[in-house]
């Protein structure tokens, strides 16, 4: 089951490995995701597609701050 944390107004949901992708988020929402690669910052548009950097983050923290900072970005 996804985990949300709201941070200043905006969802930053994490995905489980189980987790049905569009069914947990949200246009505006911020999601992290991990793969083989690390852990996503990705973020859901208006449409509900999902936009992400070029690069994973090595471990949750760090694309969880990441993910704060551009929740306080996207609050102003």
């Amino acid at each position: 089951m996804a985990t949300i944390i709201v941070h200043h107004g905006v969802n930053i949901v994490t995905l489980e490995a189980d987790d049905a992708a569009g069914v947990v988020y949200q246009p505006g929402d911020i999601v992290l995701e991990q793969d083989n690669s690390g852990w996503w910052t990705r973020f859901v548009n208006d449409e509900g597609m999902l936009e992400s950097y070029d690069v994973a983050f090595e471990s949750y923290q760090k694309a969880l701050w990441t993910a704060k900072a551009a929740a306080e970005f996207q609050a102003e």
